[in-house]
């Protein structure tokens, strides 16, 4: 299996210049928690996730109604190519603790996501099991 058959294709995107109220009216429309910031090419370039609004703009005393994406999203998000193993996904989420994976084309472009939930549904027991357990430690 490779991330092509394991990802949710055409995700929503934004661009860093959209308004953060956009952003989490997309994560309502789509429910999802995490949208991909991408440039003018497709190419993604952050990630802003309902927490980071939360921490980064609302909880900060930022006015959500003036805020844009770029003002929360996390830079450099960590990608996979469409051909990936899910072996190779699994590897990186664990890595950098993440629950989320950006799948990009031949070109670089924003083509897909890889979620926690997607190794659930289509991964073994056990490599649901130790990713929730690596993603989950505590770094010190």
């Amino acid at each position: 299996m490779k991330a092509k058959d394991l990802m949710t294709p055409e995700p929503a995107v934004c661009r860093a210049d959209t308004p953060v109220m956009d952003v989490a009216q997309l994560m309502c429309n789509t429910d999802c928690g995490v949208i991909p910031v991408v440039d003018p090419a497709g190419k993604p370039i952050g990630m802003v996730t309902d927490r980071d609004i939360t921490c980064r703009v609302v909880a900060a005393g930022a006015d959500p109604r003036e805020a844009l994406a770029r003002d929360c999203m996390t830079e450099g998000p960590i990608t996979v190519g469409l051909d990936a193993s899910v072996n190779d996904c699994l590897t990186l989420l664990e890595q950098h603790q993440l629950r989320r994976l950006v799948v990009v084309d031949d070109g670089g472009s924003c083509c897909g996501i890889i979620a926690q939930a997607d190794i659930a549904r289509e991964g073994s027991e056990d490599q649901t099991a130790e990713l929730v357990q690596r993603v989950s430690e505590r770094r010190s």
